[in-house]
Protein backbone atom coordinates (compact mmCIF):
# COMPACT_ATOMS: atom_id res chain seq x y z
CA UNK A 1 0.00 0.00 0.00
CA UNK A 2 2.58 2.93 -1.13
CA UNK A 3 0.16 5.77 -0.66
CA UNK A 4 -0.56 4.66 3.05
CA UNK A 5 3.10 5.71 3.48
CA UNK A 6 2.73 8.78 1.89
CA UNK A 7 -0.20 9.60 4.01
CA UNK A 8 2.10 7.92 7.55
CA UNK A 9 4.47 10.59 5.81
CA UNK A 10 2.04 13.31 6.36
CA UNK A 11 1.27 12.36 9.72
CA UNK A 12 4.60 12.56 10.87
CA UNK A 13 4.97 16.01 9.25
CA UNK A 14 1.52 16.95 10.99
CA UNK A 15 3.26 15.91 14.83
CA UNK A 16 6.28 18.01 13.97
CA UNK A 17 4.94 21.13 12.73
CA UNK A 18 1.30 21.83 13.03
CA UNK A 19 -0.14 19.68 16.27
CA UNK A 20 3.25 21.24 18.14
CA UNK A 21 2.44 24.54 17.45
CA UNK A 22 -1.14 23.92 18.36
CA UNK A 23 -0.42 21.77 21.06
CA UNK A 24 -2.21 23.95 24.03
CA UNK A 25 -4.96 23.65 21.31
CA UNK A 26 -4.74 20.01 20.74
CA UNK A 27 -4.81 20.53 24.71
CA UNK A 28 -8.38 22.05 25.02
CA UNK A 29 -9.71 20.06 22.75
CA UNK A 30 -8.81 16.83 24.34
CA UNK A 31 -12.09 18.00 26.92
CA UNK A 32 -14.14 18.38 24.33
CA UNK A 33 -15.65 20.94 21.19
CA UNK A 34 -17.35 23.33 21.01
CA UNK A 35 -17.46 24.43 17.71
CA UNK A 36 -20.02 27.62 16.12
CA UNK A 37 -20.54 26.73 12.80
CA UNK A 38 -21.65 23.55 10.78
CA UNK A 39 -20.16 22.98 7.66
CA UNK A 40 -22.27 20.50 4.88
CA UNK A 41 -20.28 20.21 1.68
CA UNK A 42 -19.40 17.96 -0.52
CA UNK A 43 -17.25 14.55 -0.40
CA UNK A 44 -14.69 15.63 -3.12
CA UNK A 45 -11.35 15.77 -2.30
CA UNK A 46 -11.01 18.91 -4.18
CA UNK A 47 -12.73 21.12 -1.68
CA UNK A 48 -11.84 20.38 1.59
CA UNK A 49 -13.63 23.14 4.11
CA UNK A 50 -11.14 23.03 6.82
CA UNK A 51 -8.31 23.96 4.26
CA UNK A 52 -10.62 26.45 2.23
CA UNK A 53 -11.25 28.62 5.34
CA UNK A 54 -8.08 28.00 6.93
CA UNK A 55 -9.86 27.20 10.05
CA UNK A 56 -7.80 25.59 13.30
CA UNK A 57 -8.42 22.24 14.70
CA UNK A 58 -12.27 22.26 16.65
CA UNK A 59 -13.25 25.49 14.28
CA UNK A 60 -15.83 23.55 12.30
CA UNK A 61 -17.97 20.66 12.38
CA UNK A 62 -18.11 19.18 8.88
CA UNK A 63 -20.11 16.63 7.38
CA UNK A 64 -19.53 15.59 3.91
CA UNK A 65 -21.08 14.01 1.18
CA UNK A 66 -22.05 13.20 -2.35
CA UNK A 67 -23.01 16.60 -4.02
CA UNK A 68 -22.91 18.58 -0.27
CA UNK A 69 -26.47 17.59 -0.12
CA UNK A 70 -29.19 17.64 2.93
CA UNK A 71 -31.45 15.11 2.72
CA UNK A 72 -35.15 16.23 4.04
CA UNK A 73 -36.35 15.62 7.25
CA UNK A 74 -37.60 11.75 7.71
CA UNK A 75 -38.89 10.03 10.68
CA UNK A 76 -38.74 6.41 8.80
CA UNK A 77 -35.92 3.58 10.54
CA UNK A 78 -32.85 3.40 8.89
CA UNK A 79 -29.36 4.44 8.93
CA UNK A 80 -29.82 8.39 8.28
CA UNK A 81 -26.19 9.51 8.55
CA UNK A 82 -26.49 13.15 7.20
CA UNK A 83 -29.41 14.01 9.72
CA UNK A 84 -27.67 12.10 12.48
CA UNK A 85 -24.96 14.76 12.22
CA UNK A 86 -27.38 17.56 11.56
CA UNK A 87 -29.01 16.66 14.62
CA UNK A 88 -25.57 16.32 17.06
CA UNK A 89 -24.48 19.27 15.87
CA UNK A 90 -27.72 21.50 16.32
CA UNK A 91 -29.13 19.99 19.40
CA UNK A 92 -25.88 18.94 21.24
CA UNK A 93 -23.37 20.90 20.11
CA UNK A 94 -25.77 24.06 19.66
CA UNK A 95 -24.03 25.75 17.12
CA UNK A 96 -25.30 28.55 15.86
CA UNK A 97 -24.49 29.01 12.11
CA UNK A 98 -25.41 26.35 9.35
CA UNK A 99 -23.25 26.76 5.80
CA UNK A 100 -23.69 24.48 2.78
CA UNK A 101 -21.18 24.98 0.48
CA UNK A 102 -21.36 23.35 -3.01
CA UNK A 103 -18.70 23.77 -5.55
CA UNK A 104 -17.42 23.95 -9.29
CA UNK A 105 -17.36 20.50 -11.22
CA UNK A 106 -19.32 18.78 -8.82
CA UNK A 107 -19.64 15.00 -10.36
CA UNK A 108 -22.99 14.49 -7.94
CA UNK A 109 -24.49 17.49 -9.47
CA UNK A 110 -23.11 16.57 -12.84
CA UNK A 111 -24.64 13.19 -12.30
CA UNK A 112 -28.01 14.86 -11.58
CA UNK A 113 -28.12 17.02 -14.54
CA UNK A 114 -27.66 14.56 -16.93
CA UNK A 115 -29.46 11.49 -15.51
CA UNK A 116 -26.51 9.22 -15.97
CA UNK A 117 -28.56 7.31 -12.91
CA UNK A 118 -32.32 7.55 -14.13
CA UNK A 119 -31.82 4.14 -15.42
CA UNK A 120 -30.97 2.72 -11.96
CA UNK A 121 -34.54 2.17 -10.13
CA UNK A 122 -35.02 2.85 -6.39
CA UNK A 123 -34.02 0.78 -3.49
CA UNK A 124 -31.65 -1.43 -5.70
CA UNK A 125 -28.65 -0.67 -3.50
CA UNK A 126 -27.40 1.74 -5.92
CA UNK A 127 -27.16 4.38 -3.74
CA UNK A 128 -25.83 6.97 -5.94
CA UNK A 129 -28.86 7.25 -7.72
CA UNK A 130 -31.37 7.01 -4.65
CA UNK A 131 -29.01 10.08 -3.33
CA UNK A 132 -28.96 12.40 -6.44
CA UNK A 133 -32.81 12.06 -7.01
CA UNK A 134 -33.38 14.77 -4.81
CA UNK A 135 -32.22 17.00 -7.51
CA UNK A 136 -34.89 15.78 -9.92
CA UNK A 137 -36.63 19.19 -9.40
CA UNK A 138 -33.53 21.44 -9.39
CA UNK A 139 -32.77 19.46 -12.75
CA UNK A 140 -36.25 20.20 -14.19
CA UNK A 141 -35.38 24.14 -13.39
CA UNK A 142 -32.26 24.08 -14.70
CA UNK A 143 -33.06 22.13 -18.09
CA UNK A 144 -35.90 24.36 -18.36
CA UNK A 145 -33.26 27.39 -18.48
CA UNK A 146 -30.34 26.20 -20.52
CA UNK A 147 -30.71 24.63 -24.45
CA UNK A 148 -27.31 22.83 -23.58
CA UNK A 149 -25.83 21.29 -21.00
CA UNK A 150 -23.29 23.58 -21.02
CA UNK A 151 -20.38 24.65 -18.38
CA UNK A 152 -23.40 27.82 -17.30
CA UNK A 153 -25.83 24.95 -16.92
CA UNK A 154 -23.72 23.18 -14.67
CA UNK A 155 -22.68 25.85 -12.61
CA UNK A 156 -26.58 26.52 -12.50
CA UNK A 157 -27.30 22.66 -10.93
CA UNK A 158 -24.61 23.52 -8.48
CA UNK A 159 -26.09 26.77 -7.36
CA UNK A 160 -29.60 24.98 -7.28
CA UNK A 161 -28.41 22.22 -5.09
CA UNK A 162 -26.86 24.30 -2.27
CA UNK A 163 -30.86 25.82 -2.84
CA UNK A 164 -32.41 22.58 -2.53
CA UNK A 165 -30.22 21.62 1.12
CA UNK A 166 -31.07 24.80 2.09
CA UNK A 167 -35.01 24.27 2.06
CA UNK A 168 -34.50 20.54 3.20
CA UNK A 169 -32.73 22.00 6.15
CA UNK A 170 -35.56 23.93 7.01
CA UNK A 171 -38.16 20.70 6.81
CA UNK A 172 -36.21 19.46 10.30
CA UNK A 173 -38.35 20.64 13.18
CA UNK A 174 -35.44 21.95 15.28
CA UNK A 175 -33.42 23.41 12.46
CA UNK A 176 -36.92 25.68 11.66
CA UNK A 177 -37.66 26.70 15.38
CA UNK A 178 -34.11 27.50 16.05
CA UNK A 179 -33.35 29.72 12.63
CA UNK A 180 -37.08 31.75 13.72
CA UNK A 181 -35.89 32.21 16.94
CA UNK A 182 -32.66 33.79 15.96
CA UNK A 183 -30.37 30.98 17.45
CA UNK A 184 -29.43 29.30 14.24
CA UNK A 185 -28.85 31.03 10.89
CA UNK A 186 -28.11 28.80 7.44
CA UNK A 187 -26.01 30.43 5.05
CA UNK A 188 -25.23 29.06 1.15
CA UNK A 189 -21.91 29.47 -0.56
CA UNK A 190 -20.39 28.07 -3.37
CA UNK A 191 -16.23 27.19 -3.92
CA UNK A 192 -14.76 27.63 -7.58
CA UNK A 193 -12.36 25.36 -7.98
CA UNK A 194 -10.82 26.89 -10.98
CA UNK A 195 -10.79 30.83 -9.48
CA UNK A 196 -10.34 29.44 -5.65
CA UNK A 197 -12.89 31.85 -4.74
CA UNK A 198 -16.01 31.29 -2.70
CA UNK A 199 -19.38 32.54 -3.56
CA UNK A 200 -21.87 33.26 -0.86
CA UNK A 201 -25.55 32.73 -1.48
CA UNK A 202 -27.91 36.32 -1.34
CA UNK A 203 -31.33 34.48 -0.46
CA UNK A 204 -33.29 37.89 -0.93
CA UNK A 205 -31.47 38.43 -4.25
CA UNK A 206 -31.75 35.10 -5.18
CA UNK A 207 -27.80 35.15 -6.46
CA UNK A 208 -24.45 33.95 -5.69
CA UNK A 209 -21.42 36.54 -5.18
CA UNK A 210 -18.01 37.00 -4.59
CA UNK A 211 -16.46 37.15 -1.20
Amino acid sequence: MPYLNQLIQGYRRFRETDWTRERERWTELAEGQSPQVMILSCADSRVDPAQIFDARPGEIFVARNIAGLAPPYETSSGLHGVSAALEFAVTQLEVGEILVMGHGLCGGCAAALTGQFDHVSPGEGHFIGDWVRMLDEARAKVRSRHDDLDRAAFLDMEHEGVKVSLANLRTFPWIADREQSGKLKLHGAHFSIAEGRLYMLDEAEDAFRPV
